[in-house]
């Protein structure tokens, strides 16, 4: 989705504008994205929510899926129309994300994708002003960011806690797909079983921690698989 990602300033980019479209085409190649945990549960009315590996953080990311094969997107046609009533706070904030500076985990500065169709010289609003000084779009964007940033932080403590407490298992899933069957695998969910049973003292500290609803969340949403596998049976038949 992010193919050419720079620093926003002025000097580079004092006469762009950011247009304001609602194709998401830039996103119909993307089968999985990130999600916060204050997202959970309206994504998972819509999809299925797991984690996979994360190597550069040492930890598991929470993800939704958008697609049962990599390259594909269900939720996003051919207009590029998405078709979903909640869309993740990713894929909202493109052309725009938060780069660490220096690997410090406080200080971070916000790109673009000078490679996005919505980032041009003559359509759309302004970035900067004339004088070089932000636009108020800009600053929304920076405060989005910020917000996202946050939940990001409350995010990774939330995953670090399921993998401490081994409470993550690998998902292997069988599907039948038109005259197929296909495995779900590659991906981690929450195990029930352990989950229950935790010790009471474990259990109040998810619940401390505001984590439960985000658990239940997780693992209803796993039944949105078998949309994802009827919006692909619907797309090969059209």
């Amino acid at each position: 989705m992010f193919q050419k990602m720079v620093p926003v300033n002025a000097q580079r980019h004092i006469n762009k504008k950011i247009k304001n479209s609602e194709s998401y085409t830039f996103a119909s190649k993307i089968h999985i994205a990130y999600v916060t945990l204050h997202e959970f549960a309206r994504a998972s009315a819509t999809y299925p929510i797991v984690f996979i590996e994360d190597r550069e953080r040492d930890d598991f990311r929470p993800v939704a899926l958008l697609g049962l094969d990599s390259g594909e997107n269900l939720f996003v046609d051919g207009d590029g129309k998405w078709h979903a009533s909640y869309i993740p706070a990713i894929i909202r904030r493109y052309p725009f994300a938060l780069s660490q500076v220096g690997g410090a985990d406080d200080q971070y500065v916000v790109c673009v994708d000078e490679d996005s169709a919505l980032l041009n010289d003559t359509e759309g609003a302004a970035i900067f002003a004339e004088n070089g000084e932000p636009t108020q779009v800009l600053e929304n964007v920076k405060r989005y960011l910020g917000e996202l940033q946050q939940m990001d932080v409350l995010t990774r403590k939330f995953t670090k806690f399921l993998s401490a407490h081994n409470m993550l298992t690998p998902l292997n899933m069988r599907v039948r797909q038109a005259d197929q069957i296909k495995n779900i695998s590659g991906c981690y969910v929450i195990n029930e079983e352990r989950m229950n049973n935790l010790s009471d003292d474990l259990f109040l500290e998810m619940r401390k921690n505001r984590y439960l609803a985000a658990v239940f969340a997780q693992l209803i949403s796993l039944s949105q698989i078998e949309r994802l596998v009827m919006l692909k049976d619907e797309q090969k038949k059209s």
